[in-house]
């Protein structure tokens, strides 16, 4: 990876990690050895990363001591009391990498355009843990409390009640006169949409590409591998790929999606085992990894045996023992129209909904197959 690549990717990480709260009770950045034995990176790298976190104003690096957390970024929640407040709420921040990098983003712009941001709760930032649906109303309420300019908020998913949960949020904020702006997914059921603003990535056009891929990679018996429970931007993920199976003169089967858990090697051996299919889509890159796992200790080769593919590109996918094929969602470009969508929210509620949709793009590795030489 390029060096100047790398100490984005490091300072935007750093940047979600301050402002998040991570380094508030001591108030200390770990030192440049540490960081680099962290990112696996050289000492230069580090150092362009803690000038750009400088820059910003997040850090201070004081001569012989270290680098510390720059003022007025102790306490976000307290920071920027004079400027106009952003609010966001982000359910599994710290277990997602995509929203790490999205709100690394949206706090530099934050920063840039002299809005505060909020992220969490003051005194044990929720977003250390996954957040729970009374924590996010929580969160709520101390927004509506503030008179923030506007919020920015990433749907519940894989749970039972998250349409009403979603929806209870969403609500109580619409009727505070708070401007959303839901970022990746809809709070509506796939393919109907909420009355609030949206900015993601094109889901049905990537979940077409990633079939069609294999399609022309000679695949003609896919499957589709998720979780329960799942967001609605995964339905259009499936939908895409049907579309492109009969593009492409493929029947979609009647049990072409399979939802289950992909460490269970009896249900993945129920599809993968036996020739029943020739590749597999996956509903994220932590599924695919997970699936490729369970086929190795089901003695299913990848790619030999079977295609598989992911999305979102997260860091690892370059790094398994296969690296994996998957369709990137173009973090900056997601944060940057969201939060120009907020700002012009706030200043014309009037606008009717929008759904904007930022093209994704397909990473190949060797997990699809594509570098396979032919028999």
């Amino acid at each position: 990876m390029d060096q100047s690549i790398k100490h984005r990717a490091i300072s935007r990480e750093l940047a979600t990690e301050i402002v998040a709260g991570k380094y508030r009770q001591t108030g200390r950045l770990p030192s440049e050895t540490q960081l680099v034995k962290r990112f696996e990176v050289s000492r230069p790298t580090i150092g362009r990363a803690l000038r750009s976190l400088q820059e910003q104003g997040l850090v201070e690096r004081r001569a012989g001591s270290g680098t510390y957390v720059g003022p007025g970024n102790a306490h976000p929640a307290e920071a920027h009391s004079s400027s106009p407040q952003l609010g966001m709420i982000v359910p599994n921040l710290r277990q997602t990498e995509i929203f790490e990098s999205i709100c690394g983003e949206l706090a530099s712009l934050s920063r840039i355009n002299d809005f505060g941001l909020w992220w969490g709760a003051s005194a044990s930032p929720v977003a250390e843990a996954k957040m729970t649906v009374q924590e996010a109303e929580d969160l709520c309420t101390r927004f509506i409390e503030r008179g923030v300019a506007g919020v920015f908020f990433v749907p519940f998913e894989h749970q039972a009640d998250r349409e009403a949960s979603n929806r209870r949020i969403t609500e109580r904020l619409r009727k505070a006169g708070i401007p959303v702006v839901l970022i990746d997914r809809d709070i509506a059921a796939f393919p109907n949409r909420s009355e609030f603003d949206l900015v993601g990535i094109d889901n049905f056009a990537g979940g077409y590409l990633l079939a069609e891929h294999l399609i022309k990679l000679g695949m003609k018996r896919l499957a589709y591998v998720t979780r329960p429970l799942t967001a609605s931007t995964v339905d259009a993920r499936i939908a895409g790929a049907r579309i492109a199976m009969l593009d492409n003169g493929l029947a979609s089967p009647r049990q072409f999606v399979h939802t289950g858990d992909p460490t269970d090697l009896k249900f993945v051996r129920s599809f993968a085992v036996g020739q029943q299919i020739d590749a597999v889509l996956c509903t994220s890159d932590h599924i695919a990894a997970q699936l490729l796992q369970s086929l190795s200790r089901l003695g299913v080769s990848v790619p030999k045996d079977l295609r598989v593919v992911g999305f979102d590109n997260v860091r690892f996918a370059n790094l398994l023992t296969i690296p994996l094929t998957s369709m990137e969602q173009p973090c900056r470009d997601i944060a940057a129209t969201a939060f120009n969508a907020l700002r012009e929210r706030i200043a014309n509620s009037m606008l009717p909904p929008r759904a904007i949709m930022i093209t994704p793009r397909l990473v190949v590795r060797e997990s699809c197959g594509a570098y396979l030489h032919p028999a």
